[in-house]
């Protein structure tokens, strides 16, 4: 197995996990994970024309609905380091000269030759020690348009303790060390620190996640 770069990391999959990933999200969330997915993408209010980044992008299921909103013009470039999700996105936009994939650590700084309306990362910055998040955070500043959006699908902020009992228990034995400091932090203030503002946010799953969008300063 290979040795993970962080090692309380659970957004670091391992092979057989990676190569069943989309079942394993169908089985984990009892078959919700489908209409919420398709209710994210749909508040991004994703334009026919967007050039979307897609950052930690998987298996390609969230490209896949964003896609759907795209005319001839929109693109979407997935970004991804496992060579298992690599395969399956591939295998999911053979042909669809509207998307792309490129193989990249986001966790480090990159130079893409272009800029795009919308960044998006879904269930991945939670899983990286807070000093790496920034690195992440940089990256997408640097990628967006002027007014651009950068959209980050993940948990919430909440006190666990207050948690009811069942969610809490849950939680704590299914997540990575990394998510517990996550929700204890003010992400839009940590966002306005890298340049970001004009915040809104739509909540799920009894308001334990949330997309937080943020604007590019102009």
């Amino acid at each position: 197995m290979q040795t993970k770069i962080y090692p309380n990391s659970g957004v670091e999959l391992r092979a057989v996990t990676a190569k069943s990933y989309d079942r394993i999200m169908n089985i984990g969330t009892l078959g919700l994970y489908k209409g919420f997915i398709q209710k994210v993408i749909h508040d991004m209010g994703i334009r026919p024309d967007d050039q979307i980044l897609d950052l930690g992008c998987g298996t390609g299921r969230n490209a896949k609905l964003m896609v759907n909103y795209l005319n001839d013009k929109g693109l979407i470039t997935g970004m991804d380091i496992s060579e298992h999700m690599e395969r399956q996105f591939r295998i999911k936009f053979k042909n669809d000269r509207r998307v792309e994939y490129i193989k990249q650590r986001i966790d480090l700084p990159f130079h893409l030759q272009k800029s795009y309306d919308k960044i998006f990362i879904g269930f991945v910055i939670h899983g990286f020690p807070h000093e790496i998040r920034g690195s992440v955070i940089q990256n997408a500043y640097n990628h967006l348009k002027h007014g651009g959006m950068f959209f980050i699908l993940d948990f919430a902020e909440f006190d666990i303790r207050k948690m009811p009992p069942l969610h809490r228990f849950i939680f704590t034995r299914i997540e990575c060390k990394y998510a517990f400091d996550f929700i204890k932090r003010n992400w839009k203030e940590i966002l306005n620190k890298y340049g970001f503002d004009s915040f809104t946010e739509q909540v799920y799953f009894k308001k334990y996640v949330r997309l937080l969008s943020a604007q590019r300063e102009g």
